[in-house]
């Protein structure tokens, strides 16, 4: 067992933790507008998969269903480019004769073998396609590489279209490349992929929670906290991750499932169930500053795999776009937005009231530049699900040095981390307990969350017991206010924190 004093200490010395509670009056008095929900429609290009038998015919037909299925509802869709379907002249062709000129043409940074040997560099790979994480992506190169890698790329994007590309996408993006594209291409957005862990052989955990952000100089992954290191770039988070069922798929070890907005997922996209309640999340719940969502899929699925899915999906979003509910634009679009906007990173929040599974769980996310939290309510149960700061000095091991081999990690700073921290039997969380007059906590589950935004950056979470204990919690950019409205009178309470003694080792 951790000692709660130990957690407590720990949020003290971070955010000078307080138990003050917001007031009616400022919350009248910093009432705010509505918050835009964006949708990006993000369908990336690769010429060729191994894996795959006739691939690229397969993966054309692909991308001109996806082009016939944006036009027929006039949507600005993104489409992004690898490098090797980039240099193909059927592409050329299709995009220039079949895509609307409200549509947007972007760069998708995996690295493939022409591209490499376009730059001058010898390929490692086994194939020319799908590589391992050091291989198919920039940090495993060096940082003269990396240039040399943007310059081909953009010269030839150029030649091709006429003008450099604005939006650049990728599972990841090192802060080295993502700086040179900007200073010296002009890029104005980017996108990574969702948290999660050893997803094919990449994990990326503790970030912020989809949305957007600025990049760290020394961290892509990592949140700036100060235009001193702050790439001005906003790097949306990609794939619609589910906000309340996500976090846990794989619980206690190192690999999880997906469940996302894709559409070739049967627990996710492919499930209109499913897309109702993730949409329902995205525009009617608290969001703070804006919500957002990237649909779309990548060709290698091919349309047998995603076609019934988005076919599904695209009257949803028209119905919402239609109704005033989202905005349906393409990358470059949200990120010129984002930068008017935001100079600075902004809060924001998921908030997920309703359970797909029926199960009575509530989900509640809180992101700023500074950390992320989330509440989490369940059947019998509360807590303080993740807790992982951010820390714009904290370089990455790639920032200068290529990685090696077919994982790469990237991780922010953990409070709490209930992925990593429990077994798949025993599953951790900060949660609040009733102290006896000896000490010894007893958990107290709270339930029927109040979610309400009180600014533009503050979040007010309100959540009772069975005794009618009124617990609030106030997620500031830099702290968050926990207090209690006791109808107990001699009510004493805590947070605890107990970890599995196999995770302690």
């Amino acid at each position: 067992t951790m000692d709660f004093r130990v957690v407590i200490s720990v949020l003290v010395s971070v955010w000078m933790f307080s138990v003050n509670s917001i007031t009616a009056k400022e919350a009248t008095s910093n009432k705010k507008e509505k918050s835009p929900r964006i949708i990006n429609i993000v369908n990336f290009i690769r010429q060729t998969d191994y894996r795959l038998e006739n691939s690229d015919a397969l993966m054309f037909e692909t991308v001109e269903k996806q082009i016939d299925l944006v036009n027929q509802y006039n949507f600005p869709a993104t489409f992004l480019f690898q490098y090797d379907a980039l240099i193909n002249p059927e592409y050329q062709k299709l995009m220039k004769t079949k895509l609307s000129p409200t549509c947007e043409l972007g760069a998708w940074w995996e690295i493939t073998q022409p591209h490499v040997e376009a730059a001058g560099l010898k390929w490692r790979g086994e194939h020319s396609g799908v590589s391992p994480a050091n291989i198919a992506f920039t940090p495993g190169y060096t940082l003269e590489e990396r240039e040399k890698l943007v310059d081909v790329y953009m010269a030839k994007f150029k030649e091709i279209y006429g003008k450099y590309p604005k939006s650049v996408g990728s599972w990841y993006v090192d802060s080295h490349t993502l700086e040179y594209m900007y200073k010296k291409y002009g890029i104005v957005a980017s996108c990574n992929c969702k948290d999660q862990v050893g997803t094919d052989g990449y994990t990326l955990w503790g970030g912020y929670w989809n949305q957007a952000y600025y990049p760290s100089k020394l961290n892509a992954y990592m949140p700036a906290q100060t235009d001193e290191y702050q790439i001005p770039v906003p790097v949306f988070r990609m794939l619609g991750s589910d906000p309340m069922y996500q976090y846990d798929a794989g619980i206690g070890s190192n690999h999880q499932g997906v469940i996302t907005l894709e559409p070739v997922y049967t627990e996710g996209g492919k499930s209109k169930k499913w897309v109702d309640y993730f949409l329902k999340t995205i525009v009617d719940e608290p969001c703070l500053a804006f919500n957002y969502a990237q649909a779309g899929q990548e060709n290698s699925f091919t349309w047998s795999g995603m076609g019934e899915g988005l076919v599904m999906q695209f009257p949803l979003f028209d119905s919402l776009s239609k109704a005033g509910k989202i905005r349906v634009e393409t990358l470059e679009e949200s990120g010129r937005w984002f930068k008017e906007q935001f100079p600075k990173t902004p809060a924001t929040a998921i908030t997920t009231l309703a359970d797909v599974r029926n199960e009575g769980n509530k989900s509640v996310w809180y992101n700023s530049r500074f950390y992320r939290s989330n509440l989490y309510w369940e059947k019998d149960g509360f807590c303080f699900r993740d807790i992982h700061l951010f820390d714009e000095k904290m370089k990455s091991e790639y920032l200068d040095t290529p990685g090696t081999g077919g994982q790469f990690f990237y991780y922010t700073l953990p409070v709490i981390d209930r992925f990593y921290w429990s077994t798949p039997n025993d599953k951790i969380g900060l949660r609040v307990v009733k102290l006896d007059k000896n000490g010894k906590g007893t958990e107290l589950v709270l339930a029927d969350p109040v979610v309400s935004e009180p600014s533009k950056s503050v979040l007010h979470v309100e959540s009772k017991d069975k005794s009618g204990n009124n617990f609030i919690f106030t997620f500031n950019e830099d702290k968050i206010d926990i207090s209690c409205n006791a109808a107990e009178s001699d009510l004493g309470w805590a947070l605890e924190l107990r970890v599995p003694q196999g995770r302690l080792d």
